[in-house]
């Protein structure tokens, strides 16, 4: 094919994949839920390449589908059935770090660099690049910036968009912006670098970031707490924040069925405390200074909430060693969940004060559907983000009659939950393909209308990333000015 062999000249052989056994890790997900193929996959090596492989693709009026690292769990970064194959544009050879400066906190790096490099990029000059998350070991920064990554520092720092000051974007027409920008106040007009941030590959290809960095903590408290239910870990959440303020950059609820499946499916993991079936809070304080005051803060929190009766048991961690055995379970969840079974994640938000609703709201609304299911529930409680996932062992869900059909219903009994409550049916994840129903019934249309304009005008011929984020457009656009709510 006359594109390929262009492909071929501009990059080299060896950064164009055609094979099917070259192409099988990148047009399927990590958990095998959505595979498609793709024309090919190519892996330029710096933003004048990927540039010069967009105006080959519009040329041709070849679709492009972006992919960092490939950890999506709404189906946002691989190849779908419908339309044409695209080419998939990998972003593996740019992970240079092209510049630090600790005096003004910032980090520039490529789109390529995997976000535990950067963590170690910037700790090695003493600083802190504080988005967190269980994949950070294999998940790139240019796909965080594009789905506006979360994690478990939101609390305190913030998620992705927080975090980001300036990017570096190859446009659908093949050109690039230069908006890598290391300042905190630059009030000249639109900050467009918002429209790319949780974009999802739909307006451009994230190339390159200037990243906020943090003061490096020098001290750490972690602890490991047993709470009769949410509701009483939402009030140790209350005794935290009021004493510790700043000081608290994590608050981590688990229910004691998503314990019992890292425990069961990831070796090397243990629960830090005796009881498994409750619900289990793991709290990080984090500062500047002394570590010995740091502890001394926890367990005088500790001590008034058992005086008070709202924590069962805790664990405060005496080691380094302690404190990442804990985090391991933390991080451990999607690969035991992904071992164990099929796990309809939910990926919603609601006001923090309306977790404790939802999460019991939600259990009625899907146990009305299927009576016997299991709960896996993990949660960033300190910012109302909760994983509230129905689970069903392999043989459960092969037995289902309908697994399409109930799966919808199941997700869309979550989300009128949450909608319900104010909330939202994507705090983190993004919308990808599977949650592109969900857009079309709780999005305004004037909402819909401008993401559509939008994207018209980065994209008129619908060529990167389609059939993500955005409803096909209805037949009658809605009126930007009068529309109201879409159902």
């Amino acid at each position: 094919m006359a594109l390929i062999e262009a492909f071929k000249r501009l990059l080299g052989d060896t950064a164009v994949l055609t094979r099917e056994e070259d192409l099988a890790a990148v047009t399927e997900d990590w958990r095998g839920r959505f595979r498609a193929p793709a024309l090919c996959a190519v892996l330029p090596s710096s933003t004048e390449q990927v540039a010069a492989v967009v105006r080959l693709c519009v040329e041709s009026g070849v679709p492009v589908l972006p992919q960092g690292g490939n950890t999506s769990l709404c189906g946002g970064a691989t190849p779908s059935d419908e339309g044409e194959r695209p080419v998939i544009v990998l972003l593996t050879r740019m992970r240079r770090i092209r510049s630090r400066d600790p005096v003004n906190n910032t980090i520039i790096v490529d789109a390529g660099c995997v976000l535990a490099s950067i963590q170690e990029a910037a700790a090695a000059v003493e600083r802190l690049y504080p988005v967190s998350l269980g994949a950070e070991g294999s998940c790139q920064i240019g796909g965080n910036i594009a789905t506006n990554a979360g994690g478990t520092g939101v609390l305190r720092y913030g998620n992705t968009r927080d975090n980001v000051l300036g990017l570096e974007v190859v446009l659908p027409d093949g050109s690039i912006w230069d908006g890598l920008y290391a300042l905190r106040k630059n009030n000249t007009g639109y900050d467009l670098k918002h429209l790319f941030i949780g974009s999802e590959g739909t307006l451009g290809i994230i190339t390159g970031a200037v990243l906020k960095l943090h003061p490096l903590p020098t001290a750490e408290a972690v602890a490991w707490l047993a709470v009769e239910n949410p509701q009483t870990a939402l009030d140790v959440l209350g005794l935290f924040q009021a004493s510790c303020n700043s000081r608290l950059s994590a608050f981590e609820l688990m229910n004691g069925e998503q314990i019992r499946l890292v425990l069961e499916q990831v070796p090397g993991r243990r629960c830090p405390l005796a009881e498994i079936d409750t619900w289990h809070v793991l709290v990080e304080l984090s500062d500047t200074g002394e570590p010995g005051a740091l502890a001394a803060a926890m367990q005088g929190v500790l001590e008034r909430a058992l005086e008070a009766g709202i924590i069962r048991d805790a664990v405060l961690a005496s080691s380094e060693a302690q404190r990442k055995a804990m985090w391991l379970v933390r991080h451990s969840v999607s690969e035991a969940n992904k071992k164990a079974g099929v796990g309809l994640t939910s990926d919603c938000a609601v006001p923090v004060s309306g977790v404790p609703a939802f999460i019991d709201q939600a259990m009625a609304s899907v146990q009305a559907i299927i009576a016997d299911v299991r709960f896996v529930i993990v949660g960033h409680l300190g910012d109302g983000n909760v994983h509230f996932i129905p689970f069903f062992s392999f043989a459960q869900w092969d037995a289902l009659p309908d697994r399409d059909a109930v799966a919808q219903r199941i997700r869309r009994a979550m989300n009128e939950v949450a909608s319900s409550l104010r909330g939202t049916f994507s705090a983190e994840h993004g919308v990808g393909r599977t949650l592109i129903g969900e857009m079309t019934r709780y999005k305004p249309q004037a909402e819909l209308a401008l993401m559509r304009a939008v994207k018209h005008a980065f994209d008129p011929k619908g060529l990167f990333n389609p059939g993500r984020v955005l409803p096909p457009s209805p037949i009658a656009t809605p009126n930007i000015a009068t529309s109201q709510r879409g159902d």
